[in-house]
């Protein structure tokens, strides 16, 4: 009966024995591993195979796995007590074994990689708004469990979110909001100029502001600044096991850190969307009071007299949709972090592209929706 074979591990040699076939193969592998292993960075031992058995391709390509292809090509041709069927045979199964080592394994190209990676963004995509979804669903139950129970509201973390959300950020959204509504006003004088229709700028900063930069600017901003706060807070939290020690003492995190950061913002955006408006459409005015001779009063006039008041309703209306998303977002990509720095800078960035790109969507979608609307 066959008998399995067998791999001795001396000082300096290597000691094969018996069958070396398919039949054992598995065995055979886990001892040429181990020696592997033992032998990590040890040198070269000496391979006595003299009491081998029965031998196949299978066993050659175990033992050149043991020895090296270069180095068992080199000892079965200097071994001349070896038969030549066995030398031929693992010469072929050495050389084989180096020629697969050896063949470099170019990166996949062509029309079919294009669409294999077209395929997983969008299942990647498809699978990251379905989380985002349930995420969104956790964080409303959470709210309209603590709703009703005011023994429950988390006032002070509320507060100080709002003051770091809104309060900190005011300043950097209307400075940049002017210099955005500054620049329309430059755009539109220089265009309306040639049809001699500068007096139409007032309505195009306005219209402008309104509905559309005022609260998408105030939400790119926050998306950049707060969205990677959230991410970053929560996810040195996870790093750190603090919120593994929150769900061990009973405490829900949704409740507790989520919530409040969440309704920081939903409460912190409308102001800054009604503070960036307003700046906005002042840096518009100083354009036109400087370059088209238009007064202060005409265009509080022409804004007065022109411009309805569902424009503003419509901007306004928008700052709490965005501002619940970015949050979700950023507390959402927080609780994903791993555990490591590497991944709390992943997903940092991670929420701030999320965040950026779900606000310019939701925006192209009202935009649709309210033009059909005819608002």
């Amino acid at each position: 009966m066959p008998t399995a074979g067998n791999l001795i591990i001396e000082r300096d040699s290597l000691v094969l024995t018996e069958d070396w076939v398919l039949g054992h193969f598995s065995e055979l592998r886990q001892q040429v591993h181990k020696a592997l292993a033992g032998h990590q960075g040890g040198g070269k031992p000496s391979v006595d195979w003299s009491g081998l058995g029965r031998l196949d391709s299978a066993g050659a390509t175990l033992i050149a796995e043991l020895v090296g292809s270069e180095r068992l090509i080199a000892l079965a041709e200097a071994d001349a007590s070896l038969a030549p069927e066995r030398r031929e045979l693992m010469v072929a199964v050495a050389r084989a074994t180096a020629e697969l080592e050896a063949e470099e394994i170019k990166p996949p190209t062509g029309l079919r990689h294009a669409l294999a990676l077209v395929g997983r963004g969008v299942a990647g995509f498809y699978q990251g708004q379905k989380l985002l979804a349930g995420f969104i669903g956790q964080t409303l139950t959470a709210l309209m469990f603590v709703l009703p129970r005011p023994g429950r509201w988390r006032i002070t973390s509320l507060v100080s979110h709002i003051q770091s959300t809104g309060l900190n950020a005011l300043p950097i959204v209307a400075l940049l909001t002017f210099l955005v509504g500054a620049v329309v006003a430059w755009l539109g004088a220089t265009v309306l100029d040639d049809f001699g229709a500068t007096i139409y700028t007032v309505h195009l900063v306005s219209y402008a502001f309104l509905r559309e930069f005022g609260v998408v600017l105030a939400a790119i901003l926050l998306a950049g600044r707060t969205a990677s706060a959230y991410t970053a807070q929560l996810g040195s939290m996870k790093a750190n096991q603090e919120i593994d020690a929150l769900r061990a003492g009973g405490l829900d995190p949704m409740e507790m850190l989520v919530l409040p950061r969440v309704l920081a913002m939903v409460i912190s955006l409308p102001f800054l969307t009604f503070a960036g408006m307003l700046s906005g459409i002042f840096g518009g005015m100083l354009v036109c009071l400087y370059s088209l001779d238009i007064s202060v009063t005409q265009f509080l006039t022409i804004l007065e007299r022109d411009i309805a008041l569902t424009h503003f309703l419509v901007g306004l209306g928008k700052a709490p949709i965005f501002a619940f998303v970015v949050a979700v977002i950023g507390c959402l990509e927080g609780l994903k972090v791993s555990g490591s720095a590497q991944s709390v800078g992943e997903h940092t960035t991670s929420s701030v592209v999320q965040s950026i790109f779900m606000v310019i969507l939701l925006d192209a979608i009202a935009a649709l929706f309210f033009m059909e609307m005819g608002w």
